[in-house]
């Protein structure tokens, strides 16, 4: 692996120390295109979403129950939830 330089450094690392915050603005703007999707599109977002939930540790029955629920308003609620906590 090649050697990075201090400026790809220092982005590496301000991703890192700013993941939580990149995840959940990327959440907000899913939850938008979860109200206007439709079929197949709709399941890359939940897939998504998902990810995005998980990098956050929200626990596990969580995110199945509002996966299987379909329902983008439970995923908008826990935003809020998640952002209050940040």
């Amino acid at each position: 692996m090649a050697k990075r330089s201090p400026h790809q450094q220092r982005i590496v690392r301000d991703y890192y120390k700013n993941r939580d915050a990149i995840m959940l603005q990327k959440l907000g703007e899913m939850i938008g295109d979860l109200y206007l999707a439709e079929g197949k599109a709709r399941e890359r977002l939940w897939k998504r979403v998902v990810q995005a939930l998980e990098n956050l540790d929200v626990p596990a029955a969580r995110i199945e129950h509002i996966v299987q629920s379909d329902n983008p308003s439970l995923v908008a609620d826990l935003l809020k939830t998640l952002m209050k906590r940040e």
